[in-house]
């Protein structure tokens, strides 16, 4: 049984999870397991499967929901589940948010509708409808440079105070816009940062934490600076995004999370496989990920 969470527990850092497959496309639970036991005693606040990050789009049905089954069961119980629905319709989205609650998630990061263009007022309405029928929590997933859709201020401040709706993903890099999201959200709603890139900027100006994608990789990098920036240790913070700005250059150079999934052996995730339409990441992009990666495990390791 899952337990209802609030936006209280969307504090710190959540990993994007990447989705490790076997070589005809199926979750591979032993590669899950690995992840976990990677991440687990790092600080993170949770997960989210089954985002962008998660090859949404090119898993079945089936294999979305056997891999919040099995995070689910492997993941400390104290941790959430925030399990993505990126489906374009409200029908389907609803089925997918229902296997995913029946499957072990503890809420539904649910993007933006995409395709049709809604209007504003289309967002604001589906969002209500679908928290209004959704079995857990729901958090907004905001990512225009891929849905082509910004949710407007005043429609994320309107929708931040149904109960049901406890926070946001937000991937707009518009800072301006993050700004206005945030001076109007109710306080009921958490905003997590969605970009690796600027999330001490989102952090600053009002982020309660992340969903980070290269925090499959560094999970105690981004916990640590997390702990920075909550503790007004903004320069020590800063310093350390810099750290790895030539590191997130490389895991975003191709589409995501080609480059990432290349060097998991890392940190002992066996499971480089990606899904269709995604190919392997080019060789040599993947051997400077891999000399990045490997000099700043061995960073943590000396700051440990």
């Amino acid at each position: 049984m899952t337990t209802r969470i609030t936006s209280e527990q969307l504090r710190g850092i959540f990993p994007a999870l990447a989705t490790p497959v076997t070589a005809d496309g199926q979750i591979d639970t032993q590669a899950v397991r690995a992840l976990l036991d990677h991440l687990q005693g790092s600080g993170i606040s949770g997960t989210v499967p089954l985002g962008g990050t998660g090859e949404y789009g090119a898993l079945s049905r089936n294999e979305r929901a056997r891999m919040v089954a099995a995070v689910r069961e492997h993941q400390a119980a104290d941790l959430p589940v925030l399990a993505g629905v990126l489906d374009p319709g409200y029908y389907d989205a609803i089925a997918s948010g229902q296997a995913l609650a029946d499957a072990g998630a503890d809420a539904l990061m649910v993007l933006t509708p995409y395709y049709t263009t809604p209007s504003q007022q289309g967002i604001r309405d589906y969002f209500m409808r679908y928290a209004d029928a959704s079995p857990l929590p729901v958090v907004i997933y905001e990512i225009p440079y891929r849905t082509r859709i910004s949710i407007a201020p005043e429609v994320l401040h309107e929708l931040s105070r149904h109960e049901n709706i406890i926070g946001m993903k937000a991937c707009n890099t518009d800072m301006y816009h993050f700004l206005k999201v945030v001076q109007g959200a109710d306080a009921s709603f958490a905003v997590l940062s969605g970009e690796d890139t600027i999330f001490p900027a989102q952090m600053l100006c009002g982020a309660q934490g992340g969903i980070i994608v290269t925090a499959n990789l560094l999970p105690k990098t981004w916990t640590r600076m997390y702990e920075l920036l909550s503790s007004g240790k903004t320069q020590e913070a800063l310093a350390l995004h810099q750290e790895l700005i030539g590191l997130l250059d490389l895991a975003f150079a191709e589409t995501n999370p080609g480059p990432m999934k290349s060097v998991w052996d890392l940190v002992g995730v066996q499971a480089p496989h990606l899904l269709a339409p995604l190919v392997d990441c080019n060789p040599a992009l993947s051997t400077r990920l891999r000399e990045a990666l490997t000099a700043r495990l061995q960073a943590e390791r000396q700051a440990a």
